[in-house]
């Protein structure tokens, strides 16, 4: 009887899982006695990391044709129920129709959304770039602005949220709200960070580069205080401060997907699995978690992978390796990734390129922003349709950044 590797997630870390463990199969002459199935509400790539950038609602990629030359079976589809001692799920279709699904071998690769807190205001009156259609909306919004009266608040924009992100979309709304009300048009970009320094994550490594880049952009940042209320016409800071927007842009951290919490197993503040470095979720006996549902180490110095496109391709080709490897009765890959690099785009400025844990500035400005247009447009990107290439690239041992 065939068995049955089941993938949940097409994402970067879905994606790349699908292709990985169809190359081992096709590798030992497999494919035959073990199907590939893959269930996601489309059978596209929705590419996240760009959806900063305009243009949003075109930054997806179609996966039917790759899935078709390795051998991958799609089901459009929602997983609303895994059951681990019964080895199943429960799948919603997209006409609402319910079925249940068994595995030999399951690999949770859901991604991660958006953490929304309890604040005032936030859901209704709040933009995201978090998913496609969110960013989507975001854009067709600033395009709309001109058709209102031209006021302080209709030409400005608050960022709440002073992360990698958050410096991302920050970067590019002085040239995106020009671009819609005229170049002419005084208009005002606030980050507003909890933290007391932009970018907390990033470390002091690239920050000078970054605060010269906003100066020269005319991004102003406030620091220290948070956002604790939104509403039509602006935010709130938890000093009292009022800022007149009729644009807040909500980028508060990710959450993993909430399907880890019917998973018999560790879990840390994000809501991520911990896994071995096979990838495997300890504690159960068939499943693996991969991509921003994964906490893995990436190294033996004690780093950890975080939601990011970076991990998530290579954590998925791990997966994808090793949960067929682990129903063949083959050696498995360990994860490794020891190698952590940034690149940060700060609009028509340029952008800033980092390498090591401790972010050392290695790359700056025009040339910077070279490199984030040749990640954001070919490397992040499925491969080719055709079966050998697509296999070749799936492979964990594969150096993505040297």
């Amino acid at each position: 009887m065939t068995q049955r590797i089941l993938i949940v997630g097409a994402g970067f870390a879905g994606m790349w899982s699908a292709l990985g463990a169809a190359r081992v199969l096709n590798e030992h002459r497999k494919s035959d006695e073990v199907e590939v199935v893959l269930i996601a509400p489309q059978p596209e790539l929705h590419v996240r990391p760009r959806l900063y950038e305009a243009g949003a609602g075109e930054m997806k990629a179609p996966l039917m044709e790759i899935f078709n030359a390795v051998g991958v079976r799609f089901i459009q589809g929602t997983v609303e129920a895994i059951r681990s001692d019964k080895h199943e799920v429960d799948v919603v279709s997209t006409d609402g129709s319910r079925s249940t699904l068994g595995y030999d071998r399951l690999v949770l690769a859901t991604g991660s959304r958006l953490f929304r807190p309890k604040i005032p205001g936030l859901l209704e009156h709040s933009f995201s770039v978090d998913q496609l259609g969110e960013a989507a909306e975001l854009e067709a919004h600033i395009k709309n602005l001109a058709r209102l009266p031209d006021t302080p608040a209709r030409n400005t924009v608050v960022v709440a949220g002073g992360g990698f992100t958050g410096i991302e979309v920050a970067a590019e709304m002085p040239a995106r709200l020009r671009d819609a009300l005229g170049a002419d048009t005084k208009v005002r970009v606030v980050i507003v960070e909890r933290a007391n320094d932009i970018g907390p994550d990033l470390g002091p490594g690239p920050r000078p580069v970054i605060t010269k880049a906003l100066e020269e952009l005319g991004v102003e940042w406030k620091l220290g205080a948070a956002v604790t209320s939104v509403d039509a016409e602006g935010a709130t800071t938890e000093t009292g401060e009022r800022i007149d927007a009729k644009t807040v842009i909500w980028i508060g951290g990710l959450r993993a997907s909430p399907l880890t919490a019917q998973i018999p197993g560790q879990r840390d503040g994000l809501g991520r699995l911990h896994v071995d470095r096979n990838l495997f979720v300890p504690g159960t006996e068939r499943i693996f978690a991969t991509g921003d549902v994964a906490r893995a180490a990436t190294d033996d110095d004690g780093n950890h992978t975080l939601m990011s496109c970076q991990h998530a391709s290579n954590l998925g080709r791990s997966a994808g390796h090793n949960v067929a490897a682990s129903l063949l009765g083959i050696p498995c890959i360990p994860y490794s990734q020891p190698k952590y690099v940034t690149c940060l785009d700060l609009g028509p400025w340029g952008a800033v390129y980092t390498e090591g844990w401790d972010r050392e500035v290695k790359m700056e400005g025009a040339d910077a922003k070279a490199l984030k247009h040749t990640i954001n447009t070919v490397w992040i990107y499925p491969p080719s349709a055709d079966r050998a290439e697509a296999l070749a690239a799936a492979d964990p041992r594969r150096i993505i950044v040297a």
